[in-house]
Parts: C-alpha cells; structure tokens; sequence
C-alpha cells in the first residue's frame, strides 16, 4: 500500500502541477493577458517538474530534496505570482473580447432623411 500512496502523490501532486504549468503557460503567453514573464516562469518550471517527477518514478527512489525543491521553485514561484497578479490588476483585456464586443454593439440611430 506504500508504493501506491507513493506513487499516487508522485502523480497527483507533482506532475499535475507540471502539467497544468505547461498547458495554462502556454495559453497566457499566447493571448498575452498576463505579462510575459509569468506564464515564462511556468514554461520554464513545467518541464523541470515533470522530467524531476518521471526521474523519479524510473528511478525506484527518491531523489535528494534539494533537487526536487529546485525542480519545484520556479513553479511555485508561477503559481504565487500569477495569484497575485490576477487578484491585484487581472487580466488585460483581450483583443478577441475587443472584437467580439463590437460585432455585439448595436450600431449608433442615424437620421435618414428621404
């Protein structure tokens, strides 16, 4: 039963991370609602978390804590500054929503006079 705990917070608690790192980063960095920077941190975390996460499910054991922290860091360092960022400006507004609310907009009355 051990192995499957261990295997099980391995899997859901840090490759998950990763992955969600890496398909949420992607999005951010091409729509570009969040500054650069933060969905880089995330892009650059991502990989290093899951290759830290798969070297250690070939591997049988676990790794020294140091390198799995330095694995970690850059991914906590995404996820905190992308919860502030977006609790203290959010998002910038979008250049699809700005098109899209203008094929909403009503056009203006005009007087035609016949």
């Amino acid at each position: 039963h051990v192995a499957i705990y261990n295997w099980t917070f391995l899997l859901g608690q840090s490759l998950m991370p990763g992955i969600n790192a890496l398909l949420l980063g992607t999005l951010l960095y091409r729509s570009r609602l969040v500054p650069r920077i933060i969905p880089v941190l995330g892009l650059i975390g991502a990989p290093l978390l899951i290759a830290a996460v798969i070297a250690t499910l070939l591997s049988g054991s676990v790794p020294p804590p140091s390198a799995a922290t330095l694995a970690a860091l850059p991914v906590a360092a995404w996820e905190l500054s992308l919860g502030i960022w977006l609790v203290v400006k959010g998002f910038k507004p979008s250049p699809i929503t700005a098109a899209m609310d203008a094929a909403n907009t009503p056009p203006a009355n005009r007087d035609v006079t016949a």
